[in-house]
């Protein structure tokens, strides 16, 4: 940094992820160049919305300059400039606000970005806004006064290395004021009828004015009008839709909308809308609800929790006409009017939800494709609707996908009484698990469960129309009251030796030792030797893997199921009758083994299970 003292200019080096940022921003050609227009715009929004917030409590604040956004082009300079009379921007601010990239998952954002064919659709998702200006700009200006400061300060920069910061010369009483120097390929943007187009397809919704200087004439280009204000018969399809991408800053179509105004102990407006498409960081730790909380249309917050964590996908706008203008961020969580709005705007969503789901299958499936595995985490977290929520859950199954509760219980084999399901790393390795065998034999229709949550919700005592969800991994599970598909071809016969069942698995349990829990015979297989499943209490498998590697369990000993019919349990037989210790051994260690692969794990020991593998192939032992 050059130059110590405030009186003269300063150059900073950007953060790392700005520099690499602005490289994609100088250096990419994207297929929409508007979003830089609506981004700088919201940002004025925003710094309006926070003066009027802080004006409750400092009236002085506003003084008699109107709350505005405006956006003069200059053809003969070459110049655009998007100005507001927000709360302004003091020095540090400017260095910490635009040298500064301070959100979670940025470096995946750019990973993205870079990947990208349309780069912009991803601008604005990770507060990146800014810097989409320099699409068009190869240099930037900008010139702030915080309400109430004397000073004002300019920050430059031509998108390389680094930024220059220094005392204002001539600066607007209050605010911040942009200017772009546009490259010659983005001169367009300064004819005034192309900035009225974008502005009314991407900010005709903002709720300050957003005027037009063009020339001598200085003009209004946006409605400004509170869009969940109005009634719906006023509204068309298109007026939603604007209004979603003008609220999210997204470009995709909303998959539902949900406009109401409720009535009663308390007034309030609601505008939501729930996305089509997933935002890259949905599953952020540091993510919040992007509900935006008014009151009398004034902002107050973004991140009031108006919604439990599980519906954190859904955006729009709440505006309250009974709280408090003063109402602070910490009071949010327990001020009663707000727990009530919280609690009906909840019911309301996922009656909506399940309206959609009845009335709209498809564009209830997009809802569920991309936000399913939230709603799961509601099941898990929400007891007092989680009968709604297991209603909602949509799941692919061994009968086709996008499957509901309902659907399985309507088709129901004859004397099953249970909701079977098996969860799993990867759609591939469930279907291929053996536990699906003998359900598979008798047409049952099974849950195939990959989103990491299931591993967690499924381990609750749960159940659906009367109809308990049992696990094909864990406890005993016995279908022989459910015909099988072939019943009658002679399958269920044994298979021509006589096999002492009980002799054969205490010793491969002898065998085993400490290695499992325990050894049985299965009912859950018809084709493969052997599986891994756990015991009645405790965590299954899946779960019980999860916990052991955040190491918060010890990892429970599996059980070991035989399939008492499988030519290679009969050959341990065989083996414990000739009294051959090495290949007792060397077998029952085998379906250990390969029960763990099957499940997608590696065996505990490897280099003994290539070696025993080996001395089998070698002797040529007889299995068959």
């Amino acid at each position: 940094m050059t130059g110590e003292a405030h009186g003269t200019a300063e150059t900073h080096p950007f953060q790392a992820e700005v520099t690499q940022l602005l490289h994609l921003m100088v250096h990419a050609v994207y297929s929409d160049t508007d979003a830089f227009l609506r981004e700088l715009v919201s940002n004025g929004s925003d710094a309006c919305d926070r003066l009027r917030y802080e004006t409750i409590a400092k009236p002085e604040l506003l003084g008699d300059i109107p709350l505005a956004i405006r956006i003069k082009p200059d053809a003969d300079a070459g110049t655009l400039t998007i100005a507001d009379t927000g709360i302004g921007m003091a020095r540090q601010e400017l260095i910490d606000d635009l040298g500064t990239v301070a959100r979670s998952g940025t470096r995946a954002f750019i990973s993205r970005l870079a990947e990208a064919k349309e780069g912009t659709g991803l601008i604005g998702q990770f507060g990146v806004g800014f810097y989409s200006a320099f699409m068009v700009a190869d240099r930037i200006e900008v010139t702030s006064r915080r309400a109430g400061a004397s000073e004002a300060w300019t920050w430059r920069s031509s998108g390389g290395e680094g930024f220059e910061i220094a005392p204002a010369g001539a600066a607007p009483a209050r605010g911040t004021e942009i200017v772009l120097h546009l490259k010659p390929d983005a001169k367009r943007y300064l004819d005034p009828h192309e900035i009225e187009r974008v502005v009314r397809t991407h900010s005709d919704h903002i709720q300050f004015p957003i005027e037009l200087i063009d020339k001598s004439e200085t003009r209004q280009i946006n409605t400004a009008s509170a869009v969940w204000q109005r009634p719906k018969a006023e509204l068309k399809g298109e007026d939603y839709t604007q209004a979603y991408r003008s609220i999210t800053g997204a470009f995709d179509e909303p998959a539902m909308t949900l406009h109401y105004r409720a009535e009663g102990r308390q007034s309030y407006a609601v505008l939501l809308f729930a996305p089509s498409t997933r935002p890259f960081d949905l599953f952020d730790p540091a993510r919040k609800g992007r509900q935006k909380l008014y009151v009398r249309r004034v902002f107050i917050t973004d991140d009031a929790d108006l919604l439990p964590p599980y519906l954190r996908f859904m955006r729009g706008v709440v505006d309250s006409e009974d709280l408090p203008l003063n109402i602070s961020r910490e009071m949010l969580q327990n001020d009663p009017q707000v727990v009530q709005i919280r609690k009906a705007l909840t019911g309301r969503v996922l009656t909506e939800l399940a309206t959609l789901a009845e009335k709209d299958a498809s564009a209830f499936e997009k809802i569920s494709d991309a936000f399913g595995g939230l709603l799961k985490e509601g099941i898990y977290e929400d007891f007092e609707r989680r009968d709604q929520l297991l209603a909602l859950a949509r799941f692919t199954t061994t009968a086709g996908n996008a499957r509901s509760l309902k659907q399985y219980v309507a088709d129901l084999r004859p004397n099953q009484t249970e909701i079977y399901y098996l969860v799993g790393e990867s759609l591939e390795r469930v279907k291929s698990n053996p536990k699906l065998e003998a359900a598979r034999a008798r047409g049952i229709e099974v849950l195939l469960m990959t989103d990491p949550v299931d591993a967690f919700w499924t381990a609750l005592p749960l159940g659906f129309e009367g109809k308990p969800l049992k696990s094909l991994s864990q406890g005993e599970v016995n279908l022989d009251l459910v015909p099988r598909l072939d019943a009658g071809d002679g399958k269920d016969a044994g298979a021509g030796s006589a096999v002492d069942d009980a002799a054969t698995v205490a010793a491969v349990k002898a065998s085993l030792g400490e290695r499992v829990a325990d050894v049985r015979a299965s009912q859950r297989l018809t084709d493969s030797a052997a599986c891994l499943v756990a015991g009645g209490h405790g965590p299954d498998r899946q779960l019980d893997r999860f916990l052991s590697r955040q190491g918060r369990a010890a990892g429970a000993k599996p059980i070991l199921e035989l399939n008492m019919r499988h030519a290679l349990v009969q050959a341990v037989a065989q083996a414990k009758a000739a009294a051959s210790d090495q290949d007792l051994a060397d077998l029952s260690a085998l379906l250990l083994d390969q029960a763990q692969i099957l499940d997608g794990e590696v065996p505990d020991d490897p280099a003994a299970f290539a070696a025993r593998l080996n001395r089998l192939v070698v002797r040529g032992l007889p299995i068959m």
